[in-house]
């Protein structure tokens, strides 16, 4: 380790060693820091046949939110082997994502990993996925976008707080660590069937943002030193947030999985910070009524576990009345039963040197993701009143789209190389959400 790195603090520097990746950078955070981990399960098996069920073990708030993991990686694969896959395959993806099961307990502190599937993966199949799947293409999803289409076979997710774990569990899976946590890996490798095309990185938390704004889209010292997030507000309320129950499919061979939206997104945010005021940072982010009334105090943490929408005008109300309507009154009208349809898990990053947040969402159906990115859209608002179709039109104009992916995350027994159509049919468990 250089004297140069001894001088950054320690939480930039686990954060950059995460972007960086690799060998070398996990040796210098096991140099950096105390790795003190509880190692898994002899037998993984043991774990919720929900992949996404994380909420269960994950820490929380002072007022009883999940506090998201602070450090990720995503990566993109593309299987190499046989059309179709092969259970050979399939048994070694399954032992390589078992062995750094073993090797950390499946918590916060800990490891959690989902694996997911891209509509191209299941089109090597000769049945197609059953009509109790709704996971189309990925495609554009408002008129001022023009995203890539991301379309690998696969995409593994990667989730501590614990920035060694993050980079000790991928090292492993690309076969780079043959111990874990004092653990022995098993010699089978997800690089074994899998070639990685894309990785890409981030982080979400109080202080991790402020860090790290030395980066193009944001500029320096204006970003809340304990906000989560770039834009400078908490974003993880449990009330805006769909349960893990209300995402999960319900029937069919992939019951108890979910699909999975990723977008990029890159953050221009000079305007928000430099030209926007705090009122409008407020108005744009939440609503009107909260910036007049000064509800949102610092982040919004003492916002509890919602928005308090309740107090603010519907959203064609605001944008006529008020010329501006926020991102969150939009939102209100997406749910169903009173509650929303999606379940973030949404992160920012630093890739390429741009302010950027890598958009997670989990929902029973993509069909569910399209409605509510709709709704944030707001193009019904703009045609009515004075909001423009991104200008006051919530947080659109700090945004721009630059990829769309969508997937299957099936249950957990179904996690290595799923057919399209398994031979099964199984009933919705009662696995803890």
């Amino acid at each position: 380790m250089t004297d140069r790195q001894r001088g950054v603090p320690r939480r930039e520097f686990l954060k950059a060693a995460v972007a960086i990746g690799g060998a070398a950078a996990l040796s210098a955070c096991l140099d950096r820091s105390d790795v003190d981990v509880p190692r898994g399960p002899a037998d993984p098996s043991s774990h919720p046949e929900r992949q996404h069920a994380w909420n269960e073990v994950l820490p929380t708030d002072d007022h009883g939110n999940p506090v998201p993991p602070r450090h990720r990686v995503l990566l993109y694969l593309e299987y190499q082997g046989d059309e179709p896959p092969t259970d050979s395959d399939r048994e070694t993806m399954e032992t390589a994502l078992r062995g750094v099961e073993r090797a950390y307990e499946r918590s916060g502190d800990g490891l959690l990993l989902t694996t997911s599937y891209s509509p191209a993966y299941f089109e090597r199949f000769d049945q197609s996925l059953p009509a109790t799947v709704d996971l189309p293409a990925p495609e554009a999803l408002a008129s001022f976008e023009d995203p890539e289409l991301d379309a690998p076979d696969a995409v593994v997710h990667l989730a501590s707080n614990t920035a060694p774990v993050v980079l000790g569990a991928e090292e492993a899976l690309k076969g780079n660590e043959g111990t874990l946590n004092d653990v022995e890996q098993p010699g089978a490798a997800l690089t074994d069937v899998f070639e990685v095309v894309d990785r890409r990185t981030g982080f979400v938390g109080k202080g991790l943002p402020a860090e790290n704004d030395d980066v193009e889209g944001v500029p320096e010292d204006e970003v809340p030193e304990d906000a989560p997030l770039y834009m400078g507000f908490e974003s993880g309320f449990r009330g805006n947030q769909a349960s893990e129950d209300r995402i999960s499919i319900q029937t069919g061979p992939f019951v108890d999985g979910t699909t999975q939206h990723i977008s990029n997104i890159t953050l221009n945010l000079n305007q928000w910070y430099e030209q926007d005021s705090r009122y409008q940072r407020v108005a744009k982010m939440f609503c009107p009524h909260h910036a007049s009334e000064g509800t949102v105090e610092g982040t919004g943490d003492t916002l509890g576990t919602d928005t308090e929408m309740d107090e603010c005008k519907h959203a064609t109300d605001a944008a006529r009345e008020e010329g501006v309507v926020g991102h969150s009154q939009k939102m209100v009208e997406v749910r169903e039963d009173d509650e929303p349809l999606i379940l973030r898990r949404d992160f920012d990053s630093t890739d390429g040197e741009q302010a950027g947040l890598h958009f997670l969402a989990l929902q029973r159906g993509i069909t569910d993701f399209v409605t509510t990115r709709e709704a944030m859209n707001g193009d019904d608002l703009a045609a009515q009143s004075a909001v423009g179709q991104r200008n006051n039109n919530g947080i659109l104009q700090y945004m721009n789209v630059t990829n769309r992916g969508n997937f299957l995350l099936p249950p957990r027994s179904l996690r290595a190389l799923p057919p399209a159509n398994p031979d099964t049919t199984r009933e919705v468990s009662h696995a803890p959400a």
